[in-house]
């Protein structure tokens, strides 16, 4: 039922806290939180590293578990670099799925405010594509999943604000927030998020700027995480990628029905081409580059 007048407080939550460094696979866990070993962060070198640490669904009174664990990564020697991102899954059970429209809308209103309190850094955008009056639509038309997903190339069909979460795990996911190890900046950003939901859950009629819209949701208007800026050598590696990128999606769409090129990296044997299909699974592919045509080398299982 929407709209509905529901305690913040009393809304469950999940937040994804991406990291580096550190012995992931040795983190001792509370009960329940999960540690996503095949989620990777990129480090200063451009290795693999690090992870992706999760709590169960949780209310706001039990934050202290975010704080104890947030410790333990610290204690870790662990960081949050340019690489990672904090992500907060909001529940949507008091309203279920009458809310998801008026989301879409409190999106196409707010979500430049959010992403500009949040202070997401530019090159963190392409994980967080805008919600677009075209899904508004083709969710009205058909309404789904499908229409709340971004297409033609983010690095993510996620958009910042995700409805389409709630399809899979009856959330909202809302993926501005730069990475953080602080304890103040992760909570501040999940009580921003807690907050929004519920002022849209109850129909207000919020600011459009960010102070502004910090302040109608009785929200902290600054202590989110910081931006950091990206090394220039992964800077030219987006500058490459995308240059590279229009030239191999004819080969992407013919190797994955409905893929998009996820990311391009120079390895040995010539070019990595990694290909996101509809349902979020990635292909890799090692192409090389002769004088003609590019010669598929092999598929990466």
């Amino acid at each position: 039922m929407w709209p509905k007048i529901v305690d913040w407080q009393r809304l469950k939550f999940g937040v994804e806290i991406e990291f580096i460094g550190g012995r992931p696979e040795g983190l001792e866990l509370l009960p329940d939180w999960i540690m996503s070993l095949d989620e990777r962060q990129i480090d200063e070198t451009g290795a693999e590293s690090g992870s992706e640490l999760k709590p169960p669904p949780i209310l706001w009174g039990d934050r202290a578990q975010i704080r104890a664990m947030l410790a333990r990564l610290r204690e870790q020697g662990t960081s949050a670099n340019w690489s990672c991102g904090v992500h907060v899954h909001v529940g949507m059970e008091p309203w279920g799925e009458d809310i998801v429209l008026p989301l879409v809308d409190a999106a196409l209103q707010y979500q430049d405010a959010i992403q500009a309190l949040m202070q997401t850094s530019a090159h963190r955008r392409i994980f967080c594509p805008p919600v677009t009056q075209e899904m508004r639509r083709n969710y009205r038309l058909n309404p789904g999943p499908e229409a709340l997903r971004y297409h033609g190339r983010p690095q993510s069909h996620r958009c910042g604000i995700n409805l389409a979460a709630w399809y899979d795990i009856g959330t909202v996911e809302f993926r501005y927030a730069n990475g953080s190890l602080d304890d103040d900046e992760v909570i501040n950003t999940v009580e921003l998020y807690l907050r929004f939901v519920a002022a849209v859950g109850a129909n207000r009629n919020l600011s459009s700027d960010p102070l502004g819209l910090a302040k109608d949701l009785g929200a902290p208007v600054k202590g989110y995480p910081v931006p950091t800026p990206i090394p220039r050598w992964f800077q030219e590696r987006i500058w490459l990628e995308e240059a590279i990128i229009p030239a191999f999606a004819p080969l992407a769409a013919e190797l994955v029905q409905g893929g998009e090129i996820h990311h391009v990296l120079p390895v040995s044997e010539g070019i990595l081409i990694a290909v996101e299909d509809p349902d979020g699974k990635l292909f890799k592919y090692v192409f090389q580059p002769p004088a003609a045509d590019w010669k598929l080398v092999r598929q990466i299982q």
